[in-house]
């Protein structure tokens, strides 16, 4: 009796300690960039079962670490299907120990989504979208990204 009630009170544990993902429309990621006008927006759309995008993340928590001193506003908006976003990303994350803002896109229909982003998205993920509104600056790129370039887009955001 003293060890299921050991393993239920672990499990308590586990669970309590795990990330909830939130579920984010299109409409609060237009949100989001409208309510921080004067930072560098990050926005990098990925899915768990998506080689190169999981490759690329690091890139991504690395750099808005480091670039803490400036206003840069990561979100990293997982595609991953409703039925296993929550334990796919909260897994990922946990193994990875990665610290960052995770949403997940509770959008089915690409077809309505992308062209909110980007009227040029095709809907191939990984894919990243940049903007700086007090600089004028938006950048889409819809493809992986090694660290490199993605500091040379953040620093040109920052011109």
């Amino acid at each position: 009796m003293k060890i299921i009630l050991l393993f239920i009170c672990f499990f308590c544990f586990i669970n309590s300690h795990a990330q909830k993902i939130e579920a984010w429309k299109v409409n609060n990621i237009n949100e989001f960039i409208s309510t921080h006008e004067n930072d560098i927006n990050i926005i990098n759309f990925w899915a768990t079962f998506c080689k190169p995008c999981v490759e690329e993340l690091p890139y991504f928590i690395k750099i808005s670490q480091k670039a803490s001193s400036q206003k840069i506003n990561l979100i990293l908006v997982s595609l991953d299907t409703k039925v296993e976003y929550q334990k796919k990303i909260t897994s990922l994350i946990n193994k990875q120990h990665y610290i960052s803002n995770f949403k997940w896109l509770d959008e089915t229909n690409a077809d309505y989504f992308c062209p909110i982003i980007d009227s040029n998205w095709s809907g191939s993920i990984p894919a990243t979208l940049i903007i700086n509104k007090q600089k004028g600056f938006k950048k889409f790129i819809e493809s992986s990204l090694t660290e490199e370039e993605l500091s040379n887009y953040i620093k040109a955001a920052t011109l």
